[in-house]
């Protein structure tokens, strides 16, 4: 009596978030994950042989300090491009912020004085006013079905014409004693280090750990890598979107608030070309145009990288320094065409 042979058991069905696992990296691909920590190396010696004193501290603190604006603003931006997005307003809603929180610390003065009060008050709406046009742009994307170029695009000329109309064309001054006691926001240190540089390690270390050691950022990875099979997996794709871009709000107003000691008033050009900055970093850094992939580590290589050429442009006067911009913008260039040669 033959024994009936036993029913195979079905193989295990993959998780749809696995689409964001990949093999192994291999000992090339390790270097190449390297490659803007490497190109930054070369840059600094090339600098330094150009210029001895580009190691000098005060150099090397400068470059870290005008980096800390870019950096702040490029982790929340790595957040939404590894989800699929793009922000193009991050510069004029700096500006925005800017000079509506100097407008409500000028009001403020009468009443409460031009201590710290005033100051704190000033920045818990520099962070409201972030996190609101964040999830704005979240939700008109998410909700309205409207690609994130347009619907940015669109509040890049909103915000800076409110503020154009704030200001009347000219600049929105703070108030002086406001601005004294302000001032140690920017030009104050902590044990030697100063605080732009300290605030900016803050938030790219939380940056990280939110990415990497958190479910909130294998959701972000995992929709930027393959949006469809994320809703298969339950994920609150809309949801998560509009966290990305409330993140990034935050990160603007954070550094907004960093940025307005510096000079102590808000004009219509503010922030001017601070979304090409901070894309250029994020991108320089790794970030897959596409989405699907990241990383914070390498976006602050990449805003340090960018502040760095600016700085050796100074010293050496190889070229203008008002090409900076123009640098930038075939460092982009050049990057999203290798990236896509490494998709091929």
């Amino acid at each position: 009596m033959s024994t009936p042979s036993p029913t195979p058991s079905p193989a295990p069905t993959p998780s749809p978030l696995s689409a964001v696992s990949a093999p192994g990296p291999t000992l090339l691909g390790r270097i190449s994950s390297l490659g803007p920590l490497l190109g930054l190396l070369a840059l600094m010696l090339i600098a330094t042989l150009l210029n001895p004193d580009f190691l000098s501290v005060s150099n090397l603190t400068n470059i870290l300090t005008r980096a800390a604006f870019t950096g702040i603003i490029a982790v929340g931006m790595t957040f939404v491009i590894i989800s699929g997005g793009i922000d193009l307003s991050v510069g004029s809603l700096a500006a925005l912020i800017a000079g509506g929180m100097i407008l409500v610390m000028n009001a403020l003065v009468p009443g409460l004085g031009a201590g710290w009060g005033t100051v704190l008050v000033g920045m818990l709406f520099a962070l409201t006013l972030g996190a609101v046009a964040g999830f704005l742009h979240g939700f008109i994307i998410t909700r309205g079905r409207i690609e994130a170029f347009i619907v940015t695009l669109g509040t890049l000329g909103i915000f800076r014409a409110v503020l154009t109309y704030l200001s009347q064309g000219g600049a929105i001054s703070l108030d002086l004693g406001v601005s004294d006691r302000y001032s140690p926001v920017f030009y104050g240190s902590l044990l030697g280090v100063p605080i732009p540089i300290l605030v900016f390690a803050v938030v790219a270390l939380l940056g990280g750990l939110i990415l990497n050691r958190t479910r909130y950022g294998r959701y972000v990875q995992a929709i930027g890598s393959n949006e469809q099979v994320a809703r298969y997996a339950a994920i609150n794709v809309g949801g998560v979107k509009i966290a990305t871009y409330v993140l990034l709000g935050l990160c603007v107003a954070v550094a907004t608030t960093l940025y307005v000691p510096r000079l102590g008033s808000a004009s219509p050009s503010t922030g001017l070309l601070w979304e090409l900055e901070a894309i250029a970093a994020v991108i320089i850094g790794g970030t897959a145009l596409k989405g699907g992939h990241g990383r914070i580590w390498g976006t602050v290589v990449g805003a340090i990288l960018l502040v760095t050429i600016e700085n050796v442009l100074n010293l050496t006067n190889i070229i203008s320094v008002y090409l900076n911009a123009a640098v930038q913008g075939v460092v982009i260039i050049l990057v999203a065409f290798f990236q896509r040669g490494g998709r091929k």
